[in-house]
């Protein structure tokens, strides 16, 4: 599946908002199990932002490492 740039950069950023949003209904909204769907409809989404952010974090961290390292033996 191929993704935009601009789409795939900011998709943990659309989760994180989309757990916000859906936390917030939660807790607003008291209408038979939907308050404990959307709060865990939050609770994934927060989660899978996160873990999707962190995860591109190191990946390039680690790459600009290897880079610098390839550069110091050249």
């Amino acid at each position: 599946m191929w993704l935009s740039e601009p789409f795939y950069e900011s998709l943990p950023y659309y989760y994180i908002a989309l757990g916000f949003v859906t936390g917030v209904g939660s807790y607003r909204l008291d209408i038979w199990y939907w308050s404990e769907i959307l709060a865990l409809v939050a609770a994934a989404s927060l989660v899978a932002g996160l873990v999707l952010w962190l995860k591109r974090r190191d990946y390039r961290r680690s790459r600009s490492r290897l880079d610098l390292n390839a550069d110091d033996q050249a």
